[in-house]
Parts: structure tokens; sequence; C-alpha cells
């Protein structure tokens, strides 16, 4: 993998780059669609590449390992012809899944035991298991094991996690230098940053995770319930720490707002369920405000769902007609609520990135803070 960088915002800590994999580029900022077991829940993959047309989509190990299982995929050749998908894929190591799993799950210095919510068998994860489990899906971009603790959280606890969380990096480190990829393309691997919401803890966290090296950066354990301002605060004091020239990904953030407010502060990647989780519940983003198109406001409005056309479907449907398929309860309102959500966060990374380069983010970022924050 190789990341060039391509321009830095004079007034923040914004950037933007370039990250090359054997499966293709990613322009950055980026936002990874969230494919949790070969899916991006609702769309088809052709409707992906050409609505929303992602550089990267995301894929769950937690998920693909209990079902289709990593057999299945190894047969297949992998997730990418699996799921026809020919551009780069990030998996996740299954540390947000067990700390999710909070009442079905035990975790040792040896790794996790856990109880699938499938159909209750129970399995286990070390580090050095996780990454064999990333090799078979083949993933481009694989994530270190690690442990993602709660909010709030106890400072003891956060760091007897991190050190543990740390000590697993280097056990998945020596096991891929001692296994060979799965498949004839290169998998790139990235540590996670942990520490909880505490600063001197995140600090010696970015410190050690910088010292490894690796071709990327990850920051975990965020999103898990903090204020926002929280959040914007661990951000920042890791992307003063972590190497300029490796791209960072904020994993599972978040909102549009979350979005802007951290790539001010140096953050390249990121991903989250929320435009698929939140359209599939009717509720909608646009550039000047959240819709929750189930509301009875709608019923007569017959102007585009969204008048910018993002995606087809935008200008393709009207309001009134999106609001009566869900009333229906038709999968068709949840499918083009989806195509509308996933494009419009495309499209803000994507005027986020042309904002760095032309100089004037900070000024577009805070006008599209505050038109978001609207409940139309």
């Amino acid at each position: 993998m190789k990341f060039d960088l391509k321009g830095k915002d004079l007034q923040s800590k914004a950037r933007a780059g370039v990250v090359t994999t054997d499966h293709g580029k990613i322009e950055t900022p980026i936002f990874m669609p969230v494919g949790t077991v070969g899916t991006v829940k609702g769309v088809h993959q052709t409707e992906l590449k050409e609505q929303i047309n992602p550089d990267i989509i995301l894929g769950n190990t937690y998920h693909l390992y209990l079902r289709p299982k990593t057999d299945i995929l190894k047969q297949a050749g992998g997730l990418h012809k699996f799921m026809n998908w020919d551009r780069p894929i990030l998996t996740d190591s299954g540390g947000y899944q067990v700390y999710s799993l909070s009442g079905r799950r035990k975790i040792k210095e040896e790794g996790v035991k856990f109880k699938s919510h499938i159909d209750g068998s129970y399995h286990f994860f070390s580090p050095e298991y996780a990454m064999d489990i990333q090799r078979d899906i083949g993933g481009d971009i694989i994530m270190a094991f690690d442990e993602c603790t709660p909010y709030p959280c106890d400072y003891n606890y956060a760091k007897r996690s991190m050190h543990m969380t740390h000590r697993w990096l280097k056990r998945c480190i020596s096991h891929l230098e001692k296994t060979p990829m799965t498949y004839d393309y290169n998998q790139t691997f990235f540590p996670i940053v942990q520490g909880s919401t505490y600063t001197d803890l995140r600090k010696q966290s970015a410190e050690f995770i910088a010292s490894v090296e690796a071709e990327g950066n990850a920051i975990g354990g965020l999103s898990v319930g903090e204020p926002a301002e929280e959040m914007y605060e661990m951000t920042d004091v890791v992307c003063s720490i972590l190497p300029e020239d490796k791209p960072r990904y904020l994993m599972g953030v978040g909102t549009p707002i979350n979005i802007l407010e951290n790539i001010a502060l140096g953050v390249d990647m990121f991903d989250c369920v929320m435009p698929t989780r939140n359209a599939r519940n009717g509720m909608l983003f646009t550039a000047h405000g959240s819709i929750n198109i189930k509301n009875k406001k709608w019923e007569n409005d017959f102007s585009p769902i969204d008048e910018m056309g993002i995606t087809e479907v935008d200008t393709y449907y009207s309001k009134a007609y999106l609001r009566h398929l869900f009333a229906a309860k038709e999968l068709l309102g949840k499918q083009i609520a989806t195509i509308h959500n996933l494009g419009f966060y495309m499209w803000l990374v994507r005027e986020a990135r042309k904002h760095i380069l032309a100089g004037d983010f900070v000024v577009w970022k805070n006008k599209m803070v505050n038109q978001m924050s609207n409940r139309l």
C-alpha cells in the first residue's frame, strides 16, 4: 500500500491524499460503507458502484467468520470474488463485536471466548486466529485484534485494556510475519490506538502505535457513547502523535457533522452503520438538515427527495412517494433511503476533499455543520 498526501488545509489539520492498493486507489478523506456480512444492506453491488460509487467498503470479521464461514470464502477465492466486488475492502478484526457482546464473552490474555448470536455455539478468537481469518477473508486492509472499552470506563480498566491491546498487537505482527497471504495480492495491516477518554492513555497508546511503523493507523474506542467534544479531544491528541505520512482511520464514526469535525483534526478514513441504519428507519441526511420521511408533513410534498440530485433516486422519486413506501412497509422505501444516505455521505467527503485542495475547507465546513444541524 502507498499513501500520497496531495494537499493540506492551512486553517485546520485536514488533509487530502490517495491510498493505493492492489484493488485500486482510495481518495481521502473517504467514507467506507459498511458491508457487514458481504453486502451493504439493501443495495445491489451495481447500485453501489453506479450511484454511490465508494472507493472502498468494509467487511466484518466476526460476522463473516460465523456466516458464511471462512472455508466458504476461501473456496470462493476470497470476499471480493464471493460478493463480486473488485474495489478495495477493509476488514475489522472482530474486536468491536466482542465489545458489543458484553454478556456473551469472556476476555483473557490469550484472547476472547464468545457465544455466537446465531446459534449459541462457543468460539475463541486469539490475536493470531483473528489474523488468519482476515487472511482468508482477503481484505486489502486488515485490522489488529484489540479490546474496545465501553464508555464510561474506569481509568484502571482502560489502562489494563490498553496494555493488553498493545501486547495483542505484537502477537498480531509476529503472526503475520510468519504466515503467507492467502491470495495473490497484498494486504496492509493497521494497528489500533486505544485508551478510552483519558488523555494520558491516548498519548501512550498513540506513541506505541506510531513506534510500530505500520503502513496506516487506526483510532478505536470512540463513538461508544461519549460526548462529541470528548471524541474530538481524543482524536486531536492522537492525530498530533500519529505520523503525517500514514493514513489515519477513525473507526465507527459517525454522523455527517462528526465526520467533518474529525476531518478538520486530521482523520482520513471513516466507517459507520449510521447512514444505512438510519435510512431503514426513515431518517435521511441532507446538506440542509435531517428528514424523518415518515412524518405526516411529507404526505403531499411532491418535491424531489433531495433537489441536489446526488444519486439517481434523489430526483427520480418524491418525498411523498418515499413516505408512502414507508407507511406501506414496502422494502423499496428502505432501499431508496439507503442509496440516498450513502450517496450523501460520499458526496460530503468528496466535497470536503475539494475544499481542502481549494484552501477554503474551514469556511465550508462551518457552514455545512450549521446547516446539517437542522431538523427539517
